[in-house]
């Protein structure tokens, strides 16, 4: 059995409507911020500066006591998780509704850079904002001219 490519030039209108319903964003499951679990990973943004890290973290909807932060060794772990259930009950009906969400990401710091006793986390707006100083020895000096003699 051979394998045929086919040539939809000689029909232009087929091709088009074919690869664009196929290649919408209904199908493309990689493009969409979603885990393997159907759930949302919050999206992260890790900025340098010369004194320190910042790493944010949009999480809307959430509170400062949903989040566990924890810092082993140079392994960064930003983790949540919400539970939340209602239940109304009828006459005829009882009706219950629960959720659950959950995530966890993880970066590592370089090593020997970081002021681990320093770092500062503060959730306001939905965004968690955490600030990673750095250690003054890795701090980058600003260049120093030497002078020919």
């Amino acid at each position: 059995m051979n394998l045929i490519k086919r040539n939809w030039s000689n029909m232009p209108g087929v091709p088009n409507l074919f690869d664009d319903f196929f290649n919408r964003e209904l199908f493309n499951w990689g493009n969409n911020n979603y885990s393997s679990t159907s759930t949302t990973v919050p999206s992260v943004n890790i900025m340098e500066n010369a004194d320190a890290y910042e790493v944010q973290v949009a999480a809307p909807g959430m509170e400062k006591n949903d989040f566990e932060i924890k810092l082993d060794g140079n392994l960064l772990t930003i983790s949540s998780s919400k539970q939340d259930s209602s239940e109304t009950k009828e006459k005829n009906f009882t009706r219950r509704e629960f959720s659950y969400q959950s995530f966890q990401r993880s970066f590592e710091l370089p090593k020997d850079v970081v002021d681990q006793e320093n770092i500062q986390a503060k959730y306001e707006n939905g965004l968690l904002k955490l600030t990673i100083p750095k250690k003054e020895e890795a701090k980058q000096k600003p260049p120093r001219l030497i002078e020919i003699t």
